[in-house]
């Protein structure tokens, strides 16, 4: 019987541990829903929103490695790295200008799961490790060009969806990646040029990758072949939202 009693003290704990998890998400859940807008973000109302700051301190505080599953595990890094990244904002930083880039990615350390992190070494020794191309289109570094910054924080249970769905629209945007048929010429994001190993791991190329998620036929079997004469988009560092003064 105490055995038992045992096991399921155990059950809750770990029961309540996830609710917890779950309830922490939905406090920047909470914040994306109500201060982004297709993609648009209103950083100084974000400033002021007391939620922001509470799910900030329990990105501090909290050992992903405890969840138990891969997906939990992704949500949380990827939303980490979303809510830093308008953090940097919040605190007058910029990746708009080459020196500035530095400073936003590379020298800002954040509290985050119990140690110290910037940004570039959240994205290459944490989340890319993963194996998951579409966290790409996922993760927002708070400009122009980057994927849109939805209005829903990641959670694990629609992961898998909240992946492809912005990997489609983000492929599929004519502003961010554009193919000429006739001339079997492509502008694409850098995005591509940045990382192209992680895409051709997953498909055998760049081409071949997009000709997975490419809507329009004859543009997807000229991917398929690799038929294109591929350039890369100048990236747009500017801020994606209001910024704050």
């Amino acid at each position: 019987m105490k055995f038992i009693l045992h096991i399921l003290l155990l059950c809750l704990t770990f029961s309540s541990f996830q609710l917890a998890s779950a309830s922490e998400h939905d406090l920047f859940d909470q914040v994306l829903q109500t201060h982004v807008n297709q993609g648009k973000v209103n950083y100084p109302a974000i400033k002021e929103d007391n939620r922001f700051q509470q799910y900030l301190d329990y990105l501090a505080k909290t050992d992903p490695e405890k969840f138990s599953s891969e997906s939990e595990k992704l949500a949380f890094w990827i939303n980490a790295y979303n809510a830093l990244a308008i953090k940097g904002i919040l605190d007058g930083l910029s990746p708009d200008g080459f020196f500035a880039r530095i400073t936003y990615f590379k020298t800002t350390d954040y509290d985050l799961a119990g140690r110290k992190m910037n940004l570039y070494d959240l994205e290459r020794d944490i989340i890319i490790p993963f194996n998951e191309p579409r966290i790409h289109f996922a993760i927002v570094c708070a400009s122009a060009s980057c994927p849109k910054l939805i209005p829903e924080a990641y959670m694990a249970d629609k992961l898998e969806q909240q992946l492809e769905k912005n990997t489609r629209a983000f492929i599929n945007n004519s502003f961010k990646n554009s193919f000429d048929v006739e001339k079997k010429r492509a502008g694409i994001s850098k995005i591509f040029d940045w990382f192209p190993e992680d895409f051709s791991k997953h498909s055998g190329s760049v081409q071949k990758y997009l000709a997975n998620y490419v809507e329009d036929t004859a543009v997807s079997n000229l991917l398929a072949e690799e038929e294109f004469t591929v350039s890369f988009l100048e990236y747009d560092w500017s801020l994606n939202g209001n910024p704050v003064k």
